[in-house]
C-alpha cells in the first residue's frame, strides 16, 4: 500500500511551511499528501479566546484554505484533509506510523513552541517509528533550493535506514549529499582522555577520512546519480551539523531506537540540531 507524506497543520505559519514542504516531498515522491488537524480545545490559549465549537470552526476553516491552496497550486496531487480531535501526541505518532514521513511545524531558533511545543513534538520524535521532519517558518521556497541534503553520519554505528532516507532525497531532489562525520578524541577514546597533539588529531583525521570513503563506497555504488561529498570535521558534534544544515535544504540525522517509550529523550546532538538548525530537520529512527 502507497504510504502518503503526512503533514500536521494547526493554522500557525510553522504548521502551513510544513504543509508545503510536505506538498514539495510529495510531488517529487509521486506520493499522496494527507493534511491532519488535531484538535484539541485550550481555553488558557491567548490566540483562541473563542468557546469550543469556533475555535473548531476556526481550526476547520484554516484547514480547508490550506487544502484548497496546495490542491489548486499542484493540480497533479492528491490531497486530503482531516481534522480528528483529541491528544496531539498520540493522534500524531499514529499518523506517523501511517505515513511515508511526517512532517510539523517548528518555531524559531532556540526556542520550542507550536507543535514542539511542552513535550508534545519531542514525544512524536523520540517514538515515532517513521522518520519526523521539522520545518521553520519563513522557509526557503523550492524554486530557492541550494541543492545540498547534509546527512550527520557516525560510521561507527549501524544505521541503514537513515542512511538511504539521506540518499533518497539527495536523488528525488537531484541534489549533492554532503555527508558530515564528527570525530574528537572524547568520542573515539572517553572523555578521561587527555587532550591529544595535533601530530597525532592528524592521523587520525586522516583515519577517519579514509574509514568514511571505505564505508559509503557500497552506498555510492547504489547511487550513481548522487553526487556525495565527504567531510570529516574534528570538533562539536551538535555546532558543526548546525553550521552545516546553514547551506542546506534539508539535514538528516539519526535517532536511536532504545529507550523509545521514556519521555522525549532523543539524544543531546538530536536535540541541539532541532534547536538551532536554520534549515528543516529529518529526524530517522534506526537500530
Amino acid at each position: 500500500m502507497e504510504l502518503p507524506v503526512t503533514a500536521g497543520v494547526d493554522g500557525s505559519p510553522e504548521s502551513m511551511a510544513a504543509a508545503e514542504w510536505a506538498a514539495e516531498t510529495a510531488s517529487r515522491r509521486n506520493l499522496p499528501l494527507r493534511l491532519l488537524q488535531v484538535w484539541e480545545w485550550l481555553p488558557s490559549n491567548p490566540h483562541f479566546p473563542l468557546g469550543p465549537e469556533q475555535q473548531r470552526h476556526w481550526a476547520e476553516n484554516r484547514l480547508r484554505t490550506t487544502e484548497r491552496e496546495i490542491a489548486g497550486s499542484r493540480p497533479g496531487l492528491e490531497v486530503s484533509a482531516e481534522q480528528v480531535p483529541g491528544v496531539p501526541a498520540g493522534l500524531l505518532l499514529r499518523a506517523a506510523a501511517e505515513a511515508e514521513l511526517l512532517a510539523l511545524g517548528s518555531h524559531g531558533l532556540g526556542t520550542v513552541n507550536g507543535f514542539l511545543y511542552g513535550s508534545v513534538g519531542l514525544q512524536v520524535i523520540a517514538r515515532a517509528e517513521r522518520p519526523v521532519v521539522l520545518v521553520r517558518a519563513p522557509r526557503v521556497p523550492e524554486s530557492e533550493s541550494r541543492g545540498v541534503v547534509v546527512l550527520g553520519l557516525d560510521f561507527r554505528l549501524p544505521c541503514d535506514p537513515l542512511i538511504a532516507f539521506a540518499f533518497d532525497e539527495a536523488a528525488s531532489r537531484k541534489s549533492a549529499l554532503h555527508v558530515v562525520h564528527v570525530w574528537n578524541q572524547h568520542l573515539a577514546y572517553g572523555y578521561a582522555v587527555s587532550p591529544i597533539g595535533p601530530g597525532l588529531v592528524t592521523e587520525l583525521q586522516g583515519e577517519q577520512v579514509q574509514a568514511l570513503a571505505r564505508f559509503l563506497g557500497p552506498w555510492r555504488d547504489a547511487y550513481p546519480g548522487v553526487e556525495v561529498v565527504e567531510h570529516v570535521l574534528h570538533g562539536s558534534v551538535g555546532r558543526d551539523l548546525t553550521e552545516a544544515g546553514a547551506a542546506a535544504d534539508l539535514l538528516v540525522v539519526g535517532r536511536r531506537r532504545h529507550g523509545r517509550g521514556v519521555g522525549g529523550h532523543i539524544g543531546h546532538v538530536t536535540h541541539g540540531v532541532l534547536h538551532h538548525a536554520p534549515c528543516p530537520v529529518a529526524v530517522v529512527p534506526h537500530d
